[in-house]
């Protein structure tokens, strides 16, 4: 938290916010979609947005990638969260876009994050917007939209599929956190991160001392079960290149504090 004029907490964005890529040119993996040539870049590059569906592993660039078709475009970001949001806020994003169509001759993308946990009449709410071009869908998911998206909707979308970042380009995001490790902490970071974007860029807040938080998200994918005390010990071996330091699994002990990320 930081603290305005008046002494007031405010929120402070994360890392990942703040290192989000301004063009393509700065988007780190996706090259089969991006590169020259290829079939996102030639959407950018035409000047005419369409609807489609963002399928790929969390911290693989959805977000981003629709953020810079708003900006390509010079249309308005609407997003709105599938966990969060029902058909009244489908409504009233699309109301807007309306608005803002008609007083300011301004196009909307609505992106929709994880698609996939809106119902059928949900998903169905979108259709006469996307067929009428008042909209621009796009839509994230992590799970086949195949099983997980309404034919109906799949039908006006075109799907994207992304990949989890190798380890190379991981080790790109990390160093542009200015987090200064050696080689063997950079290898044992990245692999933690596990082709994740926004949790290797997230070991750049380690710098604060908050090694616990990044931890339990990072850590905690590998090893479902493992005590807090040996988190730290891991994250600490990672930052200081320590060596033969492994999580070890929770006591069994009833009257243990367990950790069950």
């Amino acid at each position: 938290m930081s603290a305005d004029l008046f002494g007031q907490a405010q929120p402070v964005a994360p890392l990942a916010d703040a290192l989000r890529p301004k063009s393509l040119d700065e988007v780190v993996g996706q090259e089969h979609l991006i590169g020259a040539g290829k079939p996102l870049r030639l959407a950018f590059e035409s000047g005419r947005p369409h609807s489609m569906i963002l399928w790929g592993p969390p911290g693989s660039g959805k977000t981003t990638i629709a953020r810079l078709m708003a900006k390509a475009f010079n249309a308005e970001f609407v997003a709105l969260s599938a966990v969060f949001s029902g058909v009244k806020d489908i409504r009233d994003a699309v109301a807007a876009a309306q608005a803002r169509l008609e007083q300011f001759g301004r196009r909307t993308i609505l992106f929709v994050d994880e698609v996939h946990r809106f119902n059928k009449a949900q998903q169905d709410a979108f259709l006469p917007f996307v067929e009428q071009g008042l909209i621009t869908f796009v839509g994230a998911t992590t799970e086949n939209p195949s099983f997980e998206v309404n034919s109906a909707l799949l039908s006006r979308a075109t799907v994207y599929v992304l990949e989890p970042l190798s380890t190379d380009q991981l080790a790109t995001l990390l160093a542009r956190t200015g987090l200064k490790v050696d080689e063997e902490a950079r290898a044992r970071l990245v692999g933690f991160a596990d082709g994740d974007a926004r949790a290797t860029i997230a070991w750049g807040r380690a710098r604060d001392g908050s090694f616990e938080a990044v931890l339990v998200r990072s850590l905690g994918r590998s090893n479902a079960r493992v005590t807090l005390h040996a988190r730290s010990a891991a994250m600490l071996a990672a930052w200081t290149n320590m060596s033969q330091v492994t999580p070890t699994p929770c006591s069994r002990d009833p009257n243990a504090t367990h950790d069950t990320a």
